[in-house]
């Protein structure tokens, strides 16, 4: 029988025998967001689709083309989120969260959905870890931010990672920039990709990002940003460089990251692994000073990073870091017949109780093949239970790896944990814990 179902294109299955990988990977970027001070946010998979129209900019390719838009019953016009950081804002406006003292800061972990080619590190349904700041407008909170990010990539081991910055100034600063483009890449219009063609009026810097062969090699020679800064926008990106070189974070001026949000203003950064070919921006961030105001807000310095979690796990691989696998269950417990089968059910929930993993046979099988799966499941210690075993209250402990064994009681539970316990099973205690 054929199956019914398949998983859509542009998704993916986290299987158990990976899960443990993701799970290490969370671990360390919640312990980092918790050092640097920021506390989780969650916000819903939908928002109202003028929400990312107007937070991440009509004129974007993610609004344009890549939005799951969809029409509810009563008529309301929903959007999956395409990023987090639109969310993230509203949610801070709508509960008034300024109110609370200013920094906010915020991190999440969420799943976004962008109608895109699914390809190496790209889904239409992925994962991202964010960390947003609110109300610091000082360039040191850009440096911070960014100390952050490497400070995960350190934890993680990871580093064949550059990071490139660059400020793309203030609205202000871009109107003279822009036409200075237009001027530029005008010369090449018999030549540029339809979609930069497009952009050339709208918005001629993200001809800077595309991805094309023949407009990256026109868009080297283009103006750059950086002479056509205001005093406070040049002022602003020098000293977030001193803060970077204070901190010892080697870095990079590439004048032609410009981010495909219309949020952004000022620093944008990007940290890039050598080792995974052309997706190979692994975090991307800023600063958007002018988000609250476009959302409805009052003005309020805003700033944060994404990092892509399917590509985070890509690079992991490539580089060769080994995440360590977690340990397995410390018992299982074979049973021969009703009683034994009786006791193991009430063994193995004594043992769960302190903490420690343990399982039993809840399908029906022989002791050989209990055994084989205790083997399969990767279990450090075995009991096996049948009459005998029950009528005497004593059973035998068996190391599975060293074939050493010692007895134990099962009649009183309380003795039962401690001989577990005085078996050597420390390592077990510190994992768990």
């Amino acid at each position: 029988m054929a199956l019914i179902a398949k998983k859509i294109k542009g998704t993916e299955d986290i299987l158990p025998r990976d899960s443990y990988k993701w799970q290490f990977v969370e671990k360390i970027l919640s312990d980092e967001a918790r050092v640097y001070g920021f506390s989780e946010i969650r916000t819903p998979v939908f928002e109202q689709t003028k929400l990312f129209q107007r937070g991440v900019g009509e004129g974007t390719d993610v609004v344009q083309k890549e939005m799951y838009t969809f029409e509810t019953k009563g008529g309301e016009s929903l959007t999956l989120r395409p990023e987090g950081t639109a969310g993230a804002a509203r949610a801070l406006l709508e509960h008034g969260l300024y109110n609370d003292g200013l920094p906010i800061k915020a991190h999440y972990f969420t799943t976004c959905y962008r109608y895109e080619k699914p390809q190496a590190g790209r889904q239409r349904e992925f994962h991202q870890f964010g960390m947003e700041v609110y109300g610091a407008s000082d360039p040191i909170a850009d440096a911070e931010l960014i100390c952050a990010a490497k400070s995960i990539f350190d934890r993680l081991g990871l580093f064949n990672i550059h990071l490139e910055i660059n400020s793309i100034g203030c609205p202000e600063c871009r109107k003279n920039y822009h036409k200075a483009l237009k001027e530029y890449f005008s010369q090449y219009t018999d030549t540029l990709c339809g979609t930069c063609l497009s952009r050339l009026e709208k918005n001629p810097m993200r001809i800077l990002d595309c991805k094309s062969p023949v407009c990256k090699e026109i868009a080297q020679n283009a103006p750059k940003i950086t002479d056509f800064l205001c005093e406070d926008c040049d002022n602003h990106f020098k000293k977030v460089q001193q803060y970077l070189t204070a901190a010892d974070v080697a870095f990079t001026v590439n004048s032609s990251i410009v981010r495909g949000l219309d949020y952004y203003t000022n620093t944008v950064f990007e940290f890039i692994s050598d080792n995974i070919g052309a997706q190979s921006t692994v975090c991307g961030g800023g600063r958007y000073n002018g988000l609250m105001e476009e959302l409805g807000g009052q003005p309020l310095a805003s700033l944060g990073f994404a990092i892509g979690l399917e590509r985070l796990l890509m690079v992991m691989d490539a580089e060769g870091i080994e995440i360590p696998k977690p340990e397995t269950d410390m018992l299982y417990i074979a049973a021969l017949g009703d009683k034994a089968q009786l006791k193991a059910f009430e063994l193995v929930r004594t043992v769960r109780e302190t903490g420690l993993g343990a399982q039993f046979d809840i399908v029906g099988r022989g002791l050989k093949a209990q055994m084989k799966y205790a083997n399969k499941i990767g279990a450090k210690y075995s009991i096996v239970l049948g009459d005998n075993e029950i009528e005497e209250g004593k059973a035998i402990l068996k190391n599975m790896e060293s074939g050493n064994q010692t007895e134990v009681s099962i009649d009183d539970a309380n003795i039962f944990i401690e001989n577990l316990l005085a078996a050597d099973l420390s390592d077990a205690v510190s994992f768990t814990e």
